[in-house]
Order: structure tokens, then sequence, then C-alpha cells
């Protein structure tokens, strides 16, 4: 019998596989403003160090938006991510900080640095590791590019009010080593936790909005303006420490403290706590 089949014995080529350009170039930006901003430390320009890891938090709150807003989510766009946050917001600031201040404690201030950049890595496997269990509304512990905007943040301000490295390599304010390893530590350490940090995942900018918002909106801006490093540090720590007041708001009204979804679909949930 003959094969009418007028695709019989045509080979179909298979659609070459690519990655998608528009999300990856604010993924590649934020990579380079952790990498900029590790240059800027080095030549001792710390508050341009401080503006690209900012730079490089916005870019990265706007590539998975933009990813979900054009139908563009990836693996490769996942993975690349991941890695460029493990620059940007692990390494850069744990070198930053080791450069303005943590080189003049010798061990203890490497120590301190590296510490906040395992911490960094370790956030990062489990956030990757959880996304399916985790309620969407909040992370599971302080999440990395608030950490970094904790540390580098700090840094600025003090930067902005003179506390500058002398010529000698030493620290003006000798004291100001240590707080910068008690905050290093505290950023780093805190990424591991399951305190939960809200995400605001949850708000819908496609929503209308009372008019009050606006105008609590053009007053932050306002804030801003009046001195933003304070302003914006003054927002990092009240976020860095949110996580823990809701923590024990919850255990003191007897809710759950996990933010593990309690769904029954996922059979090995009780070991991600």
């Amino acid at each position: 019998m003959q094969d009418n089949d007028s695709t019989a014995g045509v080979m179909v080529r298979k659609r070459r596989k690519g990655i998608y350009i528009l999300p990856n170039l604010f993924t590649l930006g934020a990579l380079f403003g952790g990498f900029y901003a590790i240059v800027m430390a080095m030549n001792g320009s710390f508050s341009l160090a401080a503006y690209g890891v900012l730079c490089a938090m916005v870019l990265d709150s706007l590539d998975g938006r933009v990813a979900r807003m054009t139908n563009t989510q990836s693996a490769f766009g996942e993975q690349m991510d991941s890695l460029s946050d493990m620059v940007s917001f692990g390494v850069a600031p744990a070198l930053i900080s080791y450069v303005w201040a943590l080189n003049n404690l010798g061990r203890w201030g490497w120590i301190a640095a590296f510490v906040y950049c395992s911490c960094a890595a370790l956030r990062l496997a489990r956030f990757n590791v959880n996304t399916g269990v985790v309620d969407k509304r909040w992370f599971q512990g302080l999440p990395s590019p608030a950490a970094a905007a904790l540390v580098v943040g700090f840094i600025w301000l003090m930067d902005d009010f003179g506390v500058v490295r002398g010529q000698d390599g030493s620290i003006t304010w000798q004291a100001m080593s240590w707080v910068m390893f008690i905050l290093t530590l505290y950023a780093g350490l805190t990424m591991v936790t399951n305190a939960p940090f809200y995400s605001f995942k949850d708000i819908n900018l496609k929503r209308s909005v009372p008019f009050a918002a606006i105008v609590l909106i053009v007053l932050a801006i306002a804030l801003v303006n009046i001195h933003g490093p304070t302003v914006l540090f003054a927002v990092f720590a009240l976020y860095g420490i949110s996580g823990y007041g809701v923590y024990l708001w919850r255990k003191a009204k007897g809710q759950p403290t996990s933010v593990i979804s309690t769904s029954k679909d996922e059979p090995d949930e009780r070991g991600l706590h």
C-alpha cells in the first residue's frame, strides 16, 4: 500500500533553542552593577560602590517582572539571575566591607566577610530549592539584596559623613571597624534564619489606589531628597529587623512562624523548616 503522507521521508529540522534578550539584559545590568561596585571599592570610591549595588538592586527587581509581563520566563534566566545575585549581593558587599573597614581587623575582618559571602550563597541555594513550597508573600530569611543594601548603605552613609580611610590605610574612627564587623555578621546570618520578611509580591500595581497613597509616595520622595543616605539606610535598617518583629509577634499570638506552606502536596516539606 502506497503511503500518501507528503511528509514521509522529509527530515524535520528542530528549532534552535535560544535565550530571551530583554529580561537577561536587566540581569546582566545587575551583574555589571555588582562588578562596578567591586572595582570602585578597590579604587577607594565607596559612594560609587554603593551606587553600583543599589542600581543592581533596582535592576534585579525588574528582570523577573519584565519576564512575567512579556511571558519570557526560562530556566536559563532563573539560573542567570541566581549567579548575578551571588556576585552583586554576595561577593560585592563582602569585598566592599572588607576593603572599607574589615581589613583593619586582620583575621577577624576576613572571617566576617567570608561568613557574609557564604550565607549569601546558602540563602540563594535555599531560595531556589524552596521556591515551590514557600508562601510567596514572605521571604524565608532576609533576602540577599536587602542584606547587601544594609551593608553598603551603612558604608555610603558613613562615607557621606566623612568617615573615610586615612592615607596610612587605617580607619579614621577605629571603632567603625567593629561596627562594620557586627553589621556584616548580622546581615549575613539573618539571611539564613527562618524569620519571615515581607516580600511585597502580593501588591498589584494594576489596581487603583486611594488618592492618599499618591500623596504618601510624594512625601517619601521628598524625604529621600532631604538626605538620601540617611533616609535610605533607615529604611534598610527597619526592613532588616522587621522579620524578627514579625516572628516575635506571631510567636506571641500563637500563630505559625514558618513561611513554608502547609500544603500536603509536598511530601518532604517537613525537612525544609
